[in-house]
């Protein structure tokens, strides 16, 4: 699918699957709004970008603070004429992978887990909704952990069942189409770099799963087996 014209916002994309999917909406003729809170590895995927010939506005900015996603998303508009997709990616992980016991997590990283993770969806949403284009689509990246309880996950898990939740409520209640998108394990700094798929592997999943039609993007999770059907 072809996004020329179009403008995608996307908050984590310094790395993972949100770099990963900003370069590929770039390559399909998208301008990419994209933000982080790291500014240097933010820089490095806009520079790529760029060196592609696509088009990118990068900007810092923090899910976390409703001020700052403000800011992003008024400058991704104003540069873009609107925003047509929101992709709502951004993610913390306090802590080692598949060993991080929720009895034994502090207050500060289950505080941290839901405002970045749960909140921070909310946040990107709630503020994107003045900037959306007729047609606009809403994302939010998730996995299995939000739904299948697994030991060793706390409060992580509990925050990406948070997130699919905030979307679902967004899904009923929008004019726009809003969907919860499953690539399956990946391979990021968030979960360590441990065994996965690759974001690059999976960015088209985020493409295919933007331009399905409203009635197939209703708040249910689309899942990796889907995607592969529906394209084989």
């Amino acid at each position: 699918m072809e996004y020329d014209g179009r403008t995608v916002a996307i908050t984590g994309a310094s790395r993972g699957l949100g770099a990963a999917a900003a370069r590929r909406f770039a390559a399909a003729g998208a301008h990419v709004a994209i933000c982080a809170r790291d500014t240097e590895a933010l820089g490095s995927v806009a520079d790529g970008i760029e060196a592609e010939g696509g088009r990118v506005t990068a900007l810092r900015a923090d899910v976390r603070d409703e001020f700052d996603v403000e800011r992003f998303v008024e400058t991704a508009a104003r540069e873009g004429d609107g925003i047509d997709v929101v992709l709502a990616n951004a993610g913390v992980y306090h802590g080692d992978p598949t060993e991080t016991l929720l009895a034994d997590e502090s207050y500060t990283a289950f505080d941290d887990h839901v405002r970045t993770n749960s909140r921070g969806v909310f946040t990107t949403v709630r503020e994107a909704l003045a900037h959306l284009n007729d047609g606009a689509r809403v994302l939010v990246p998730s996995g299995s952990v939000a739904r299948e309880a697994k030991a060793g996950l706390g409060s992580y898990a509990v925050s990406k069942a948070g997130a699919e939740a905030v979307a679902r409520q967004f899904a009923a209640e929008l004019e726009y189409p809003v969907g919860i998108v499953d690539p399956g394990q990946l391979s990021t700094d968030l979960t360590g770099n441990g065994p996965g798929r690759d974001p690059a592997d999976v960015a088209d999943m985020v493409l295919w799963a933007a331009g399905l039609p409203e009635g197939e993007l209703n708040g249910e999770v689309l899942d990796l087996r889907t995607w592969k059907a529906a394209t084989r």
